[in-house]
């Protein structure tokens, strides 16, 4: 092989390996375009950074975005893989000072009596605060039924 090969063959073998190793592909929150992107349950755009959530999970492991987590929780309660335990759900820091900051929905406290978008009106914090747990919450959207 000639050399000029065997820099290409590299080069062609360090992007592979770049891009399989890029962080979140996989697990974790992505990046929400706020004003753009829409909700998975109820096709609203999601323009309020302290009410949004996300789920990650399924065959694929992709992300659907939501603009409050009574939308998010209904939509999971959906899916057949919603209790698989590689799926992740994922929501924004109602208190959070600055840019948006992801909590695990699983582990985070839902305070009520919130404005949220949809009407839910759970905001979320970091765990070992007053309020509501996951389950709890996920309860009460599911026991309300169609919105």
């Amino acid at each position: 092989m000639s050399s000029r090969t065997n820099r290409w063959v590299g080069l062609w073998l360090c992007t592979a390996a770049l891009v399989a190793c890029q962080p979140g592909a996989s697990s974790g929150p992505a990046q929400v375009k706020w004003d753009r992107d829409v909700c998975g349950g109820c096709s609203m755009v999601i323009s309020e950074p302290h009410f949004a959530s996300q789920v990650r999970g399924g065959p694929k492991q992709q992300v659907t975005k939501f603009d409050d987590i009574g939308c998010a929780l209904k939509w999971l309660g959906q899916q057949p893989w919603a209790d698989e335990p590689a799926t992740q759900v994922w929501v924004a820091r109602y208190d959070a000072p600055g840019p948006v900051e992801w909590l695990d929905a699983k582990t985070a406290r839902f305070l009520p009596g919130k404005t949220s978008p949809m009407g839910f009106n759970f905001g979320a914090v970091a765990g070992g605060a007053d309020g509501r747990s996951f389950d709890e919450v996920r309860a009460q959207v599911s026991a309300l039924g169609a919105r």
